[in-house]
């Protein structure tokens, strides 16, 4: 895990507007070296930034930026702590590493991270700034059966944050997807360290599109969506402390309720209710009709076989088209 130095910070404050700023300006603020600065801009392009130099004007990003700061997020919550960092493998990875660090709830987010995983092992873009990253701890007395469905309640949680930010369009795709206009928005990666009948200790990471480059998008293997298609400008700031506020009060009603708190909502936000759907199982591809999911967080497919239900993980889910 890597934060910023104090000039690295510094600088990417006076560039986060978007606008150049020249090397005198920043020589000044920063009380450096026409040398130090471009030494200071290596670092941070070495981090993914895209920063554009051009003589007379000076040194602006390509994408304005709003830096994560955990005392804001903190100040909009309470509880658990709140920690940032600027580089990171991946928040998953580092929190499961230290589970007996963690109270409940508490939460680490990253400016990008450089071995994200998503569903299955594969890869999570995170360009510097254009996402939310975020792992948070949880644990649950009753052991690893009570987590049965968690991931389908996480995601309801995050869309209704989304919603009560003004978000609209959003979707829910089986078992951990979240979509805007059909197309992915976000993911969530839940895991787990638990012993048979004993504490069942939870890392709980979700990742979303805010603002991503065009040369990402293009590179990604399927149609992604981001936040900045309906506003300009995010407040990443407070909308990440509206996430990690929605995420603790899910998580807590979860362990009283279970997954049946969530169905309804479920129901009404699963972009594939009703729907033909292709079911991917290892070389085996399946035809029928998405017909949701059961209390345990099962997706349910009719076919002429009738209703079978499918186990999350061991499978893909894709529209049949």
């Amino acid at each position: 895990m890597k934060q910023l130095n104090s000039r690295q910070q510094a600088l990417l404050s006076m560039l986060a507007d978007g606008g150049f700023h020249s090397g005198e300006q920043i020589g000044i603020a920063l009380g450096i070296s026409r040398a130090a600065i471009s030494q200071q801009i290596k670092s941070l392009r070495q981090l993914g930034l895209e920063i554009f130099s051009i003589t007379g004007k000076g040194y602006r990003l390509d994408t304005p930026l709003q830096p994560l700061n955990a005392e804001i997020i903190r100040s909009h919550l309470h509880g658990a702590p709140v920690h940032t960092c600027a580089v990171i493998g991946s928040t998953n990875q580092y929190m499961m590493a230290q589970l007996d660090r963690w109270q409940k709830g508490e939460c680490l987010l990253a400016e990008t991270q450089t071995a994200g995983r998503g569903r299955r092992g594969r890869q999570w873009h995170s360009p510097f700034g254009s996402q939310f990253i975020m792992s948070m701890y949880w644990r649950l007395d009753d052991g690893p059966s009570a987590a049965m469905g968690l991931s389908l309640a996480i995601g309801v949680a995050v869309v209704r944050a989304l919603e009560a930010q003004g978000y609209q369009g959003l979707s829910l795709k089986w078992p951990n997807d979240i979509y805007m206009a059909r197309r992915k928005l976000a993911g969530i990666l839940v895991e787990m360290s638990a012993a048979v009948g004993g504490l069942c200790h939870l890392v709980i990471g979700v990742g979303i599109n805010l603002n991503l480059p065009d040369d990402v998008i293009a590179r990604l293997d399927q149609p992604c969506a981001h936040l900045a298609e309906q506003t300009a400008a995010i407040d990443r700031n407070k909308l990440s402390a509206a996430i990690i506020h929605a995420l603790r009060e899910t998580l807590a009603l979860f362990e009283q309720q279970g997954l049946s708190a969530f169905l309804t909502e479920w129901n009404r936000l699963d972009m594939f209710m009703q729907q033909p759907v292709k079911v991917l199982l290892g070389d085996q591809i399946i035809h029928g009709t998405y017909c949701g999911i059961d209390g345990q967080g099962n997706m349910l497919l009719q076919d002429g076989n009738g209703i079978r239900k499918f186990v999350g993980g061991e499978i893909s889910l894709r529209a049949d088209s």
